[in-house]
């Protein structure tokens, strides 16, 4: 009973913090950051110390209130809406060019910028597009996400947060068949999460979802129905191509033919009429850097071609490696998702806090103080020109001590990580 009292004491803390965040979000302009990055530790640090006494204690932790208080979070979000991101109106901008075109590839944004045919509802949607110059970067399955939010309600956000936050909460589901619950208290609570999805409504919960349900029905080797929906995680964000071979690592050829087929037929009927996102993609991975941690440091001594080149090279002797060692049978279960998908993104030339979507699941089924550190730590990369009130920064350049401050922590948690481990006190549970 006790346990309980404070499982809601938490909770209800978190809702009004994160209810003091959505006050601020409603505001004109953006959250200022120091009020921000105090309300994420207001809401962060008290789950951890939660987390800590079931883990010492050993007690069960009760399901229906960590499901009860983690949906209360994330509708707290859906009334805050967005702040500090404007990726939400290329979304909505995505759904309607599906709806009316047949496709949101092909043609960019700011060729409709004096199209009289655009609906007055959707010109200022339009006008918020970020890099308008550019296509639509975003993938086959995410764009049918768009488009059902369209029919639903055109240019709502809302209704686009919506349906994340339920695809979000099938990934707490799929989190409970993987991990005890009290490791997926983490995710299920975790700040990140809940900014990243149930306010900024970014959609890479989407392809975190077949990604994890993958992975269930691989462990049960229901492997067709586990290749179609690694494919489709696939089609929703190339992220999901670190972990895939991987889990079909024991399939069969028909398996592997019908993942490859699956990912084929997402794109095909996009190659047909004439585009797909691999234009925009091919553009981001060649010009873009943002938050880098080691490409950072080489494109200091090497041109950013050269340096790319290397972080690529480095990440396929390290993906190689791991496939070869799940080939044969030295590793077994599920994929070592955090290290892969965190080794990913160290190398990166960019590294936004969403992205560490992928990476969190996998710090459930392995908990980390790295990763958990990490989900707070990234948060740090929104200080940026943007948000400060610093004229003299580029609006995505950042402040030279944030990237130490941010992968410095990371790295503390990391050797605490390590010596907890040679002292015992973290042990691998096998999933």
């Amino acid at each position: 009973m006790a346990s309980r009292r404070y499982v809601d004491g938490v909770g209800l803390w978190c809702v009004l913090t994160y209810a003091a965040l959505a006050l601020l979000a409603r505001q004109p302009g953006e959250p200022e950051l120091g009020r921000f990055f105090l309300l994420v530790a207001c809401a962060g640090l008290p789950v951890f110390g939660l987390f800590v006494r079931f883990l010492r204690t050993g007690e069960p932790f009760p399901v229906r209130r960590l499901l009860f208080w983690a949906i209360a979070f994330r509708l707290v979000g859906l009334v805050g809406g967005p702040f500090y991101e404007d990726d939400f109106y290329r979304y909505l901008w995505d759904g309607y060019r599906f709806a009316v075109a047949g496709t949101p590839y092909g043609a960019a944004p700011e060729e409709f910028f004096v199209d009289p045919a655009v609906p007055v509802l959707f010109q200022g949607v339009l006008h918020g597009v970020n890099y308008p110059e550019l296509p639509t970067i975003y993938a086959p399955v995410t764009q049918f996400v768009f488009l059902v939010a369209y029919w639903i309600k055109p240019a709502s956000v809302a209704v686009l947060q919506a349906i994340l936050i339920a695809v979000d909460l099938a990934v707490v589901f799929l989190l409970l068949r993987l991990a005890p619950a009290r490791n997926v208290l983490l995710y299920a609570w975790c700040p990140l999460v809940v900014k990243e999805i149930a306010f900024t409504a970014h959609p890479d919960g989407v392809g975190v979802c077949l990604l994890l349900a993958g992975i269930v029905l691989a462990r049960e080797r229901r492997f067709w129905t586990a290749a179609a929906l690694l494919g489709l995680a696939v089609a929703t964000k190339t992220f999901a191509l670190v972990l895939a071979p991987l889990v079909l690592v024991r399939a069969r050829p028909k398996h592997w033919a019908l993942f490859v087929g699956t990912v084929a037929a997402a794109y095909l009927p996009f190659v047909v009429t004439g585009g797909t996102d691999l234009v925009s993609l091919l553009t981001f991975a060649r010009d873009w850097e943002f938050n880098s941690a080691i490409f950072g440091l080489l494109k200091t001594v090497v041109a950013p071609s050269g340096a790319r080149l290397v972080v690529g090279l480095l990440f396929a002797v390290f993906w190689a490696a791991c496939f070869i060692r799940y080939a044969r049978g030295v590793e077994r279960g599920i994929p070592r998702g955090d290290w892969l998908f965190g080794v990913l993104l160290v190398l990166s030339p960019v590294i936004n806090p969403w992205y560490l979507l992928w990476l969190l699941p996998f710090a459930v089924v392995f908990p980390s103080v790295w990763g958990w550190t990490a989900s707070v730590a990234i948060l740090l990369s929104y200080i940026t020109g943007l948000n400060l009130p610093d004229y003299t920064l580029q609006p995505y350049e950042q402040p030279l001590w944030v990237r130490g401050l941010e992968f410095g922590l990371i790295s503390l948690a990391l050797a605490a990580d390590i010596a907890l481990r040679r002292r015992g006190e973290i042990r691998r549970e096998e999933p």
